[in-house]
């Protein structure tokens, strides 16, 4: 793979809100520049207005997820001489989010569909909860469990999905993912009310299985795998009808 032969990288941020516009700025080329770099000397350099979000910087909060040339990122992860393009790099914000402003969104609506989706942990069991659980590293429900649970809601999935972006009330992959989660958990044995919150048409029936969600996520989950299981799941428990077949 040749790199392009640069001297600036040219940026092309959103700015405002839903009615704002891109604005374009040259950023020096450095070695080894990431493009949370770029943004970063935007705002301290050029432009203290910019408003964005990160944290960590080293690949493990997920709060600069960002869209990079039309597909979502953690921007502390991508290289920028790696994205740039002809015509630069272009930044905004995480598409299917509300937007706050510049590159910050609106992460409220994200987490509310957690709770929909009945995402909770609550632990059924009357034993004395001062004690620790015993849960078998290597039963089957851990391992289902284990696969699923290493979301930390950075929302580049939710972004990525062509579901949540034709249907808004549609819970999207991460919450889905952590219901999956706990139907796996056998701490959390009482399922029926969870199942019942995914089975709507906003639930887990909607999705096409795109497999965005899974090509998208920075963890390398597979949230498209975790829909399947509680889509098999609710046809196993009968909680999942055909309208048509109830009409």
């Amino acid at each position: 793979m040749k790199f392009m032969a640069i001297d600036n990288h040219k940026v092309h941020i959103w700015r405002g809100n839903q009615s704002g516009s891109f604005q374009t700025y040259e950023v020096p080329r450095q070695e080894l520049q990431t493009v949370l770099d770029l943004v970063t000397y935007i705002q301290r350099q050029l432009d203290n207005s910019l408003a964005y979000r990160f944290a960590c910087r080293v690949g493990v909060c997920g709060t600069c997820a960002m869209m990079v040339n039309g597909q979502p990122r953690w921007t502390c992860r991508t290289q920028a001489s790696l994205v740039h393009t002809t015509k630069g790099i272009t930044l905004a914000p995480l598409e299917n989010f509300p937007i706050v402003r510049d590159l910050v969104v609106d992460m409220d609506p994200f987490f509310d569909k957690w709770m929909k989706a009945n995402a909770e942990f609550k632990n059924s069991s009357n034993e004395n909860r001062t004690k620790f659980a015993i849960v078998n590293p290597k039963s089957a429900m851990r391992i289902q469990v284990d696969q699923s649970i290493e979301c930390i809601g950075c929302g580049v999935c939710y972004a990525a999905c062509d579901v949540v972006k034709w249907k808004p009330d549609y819970l999207g992959p991460a919450a889905l993912n952590r219901t999956w989660s706990l139907i796996n958990d056998e701490r959390n044995p009482e399922q029926t009310d969870v199942l019942k919150a995914v089975s709507p048409e906003s639930g887990c029936i909607s999705c096409h299985t795109t497999q965005s969600c899974t090509q998208f996520c920075p963890k390398e989950l597979n949230p498209s795998a975790s829909i399947a299981g509680l889509k098999r799941r609710l046809f196993s428990r009968g909680i999942f009808r055909d309208k048509r077949q109830s009409a």
